[in-house]
């Protein structure tokens, strides 16, 4: 509309039932733009909200294991990581040490290395193997690139047809 007077803005405004709104304020002459506030305001937020349906939320999950933990126990576990970094989660292997454990933290590293190894098929390394005091961790998150390729070369589950026992019912009556 030009430049004008704040006065004749506001009375244009006015005029029209809508509100003055100052875009740029540090402008030379600052820029004012006639619209109603409310709907404004409304479509703002629904803008947000559908920003935040789209936004991921990624969580941690942690996985406990010991120097000691057998191999099978370890494979369980591995499984439980692998379908926690398919859904999109990042994984934390957490490794606590007690007692006489501490002088050997060679076997606890290893243990760390092997479900790093183990998992490298749909992972990526975030970061190795750490020692913290008393426990080591590794934190593993999902390798879209890896992911992807699993699940196409996975076999995908065949549904099964359930057979209908009802047909036995009827001649029992």
């Amino acid at each position: 509309m030009g430049v004008m007077s704040s006065r004749e803005a506001l009375s244009i405004a006015e005029g029209r039932g809508l509100d003055l709104i100052e875009i740029a304020p540090t402008a030379t002459p600052p820029t004012c733009k006639i619209m109603d506030y409310g709907k404004y305001k409304y479509e703002n937020k629904k803008k947000d909200k559908e920003a935040k349906k789209k936004q991921t939320v990624i969580t941690v999950k942690e996985i406990q294991v010991r120097p000691r933990t057998d191999v099978h126990d370890i494979n369980v576990k591995v499984n439980n990581a692998r379908r926690f970094l398919l859904e999109g989660d990042k994984v934390k292997v957490n490794l606590r040490f007690m007692g006489r454990e501490l002088a050997h933290q060679e076997y606890g590293m290893k243990t760390l290395r092997r479900v790093q190894d183990m998992l490298m098929d749909v992972a990526m390394v975030e970061t190795p193997p750490k020692l913290e005091g008393k426990q080591a961790f590794l934190l593993l998150a999902p390798d879209p690139v890896k992911v992807k390729e699993y699940l196409k070369n996975q076999p995908k589950p065949e549904l099964t047809e359930e057979k209908d026992d009802h047909e036995g019912d009827e001649a029992d009556e």
